[in-house]
């Protein structure tokens, strides 16, 4: 330390040491001791501030070095890299950011048509529109069976100038008798039962005149009913009727066609 000169309130080193060191301290000596402690003080706080400053930044590095690597590594993406899918050194699947894509309806047409098999195609090209066109695509038989030859007959007495419909109706009432279990299992034997039909005499028909339309009609009815190829308006029914007659039948009623009103 350089010598300080003497006088104005200043003293020497020497003379510095020599009031330290020699008897009781003075005034000068206190002064000097409370300036070198204020400047320790601060010395030591500014360090001590310094520290922990060091202790804080190196703290939250630490906390921020923690929370990146708690973040998936399949979202800590870099900014400028693809967004694909991916999967983490874990094994496990990575969040998948897919960018948005067009949804295509397929069209209709695309579909592709549907096509009919053959037989139903010769079926719907050939399909009588009315029961009038079906009896008159039937073929005339070169000969009929006895058991067709009682349907027919039937039909021809019972329903002789009524309407097709009317004819078809007869015709069904008697097979489904003889499919009943009710009635006699066949045709003739249902027809012939005893009681049934009143133009029956003695288990025979009255003649027929087969050359007329009207037998050609019910055989062609006939045909139809057996065949099952129309439906009738009176499906289901084992009874009928003329309507000039009330019997006191108690049965369900199925429908009312020309001069017959028939029962189930």
């Amino acid at each position: 330390m350089a010598n300080t000169q003497t006088g104005g309130g200043r003293t020497s080193n020497k003379s510095f040491r020599d009031a330290t060191f020699k008897g009781r301290p003075t005034a000068q000596f206190w002064t000097y001791m409370s300036f070198s402690l204020r400047a320790a003080t601060l010395a030591a706080f500014a360090l001590t501030a310094a520290a922990t400053a060091m202790a804080s930044d190196a703290s939250l590095a630490g906390a921020a070095s923690a929370s990146v690597d708690s973040v998936p590594s399949a979202i800590r993406a870099p900014q400028d890299a693809p967004l694909s899918s991916s999967s983490d050194t874990s094994g496990k699947p990575g969040v998948t950011f897919a960018a948005p894509g067009e949804v295509v309806q397929p069209l209709a047409t695309d579909a592709k048509p549907a096509t009919a098999t053959a037989d139903e195609a010769a079926q719907a090209v050939s399909a009588p529109a009315s029961l009038s066109s079906l009896v008159s695509q039937q073929g005339e038989p070169e000969s009929l069976s006895e058991q067709m030859q009682c349907l027919a007959g039937a039909v021809y007495f019972e329903s002789k100038g009524e309407s097709l419909a009317g004819q078809l109706a007869v015709a069904r009432v008697i097979i489904n008798r003889m499919k009943s279990g009710r009635f006699a299992d066949s045709l003739c034997g249902v027809v012939y039962q005893p009681g049934q039909f009143s133009f029956v005499r003695g288990r025979a028909m009255p003649a027929i005149a087969t050359a007329g339309h009207a037998w050609k009609e019910a055989v062609a009815i006939s045909q139809i009913a057996i065949a099952d190829s129309w439906n009738s308006l009176a499906e289901g029914a084992l009874y009928f009727h003329a309507r000039r007659v009330s019997p006191s039948w108690g049965r369900a009623k199925v429908a009312l066609i020309d001069n017959h009103i028939f029962y189930r």
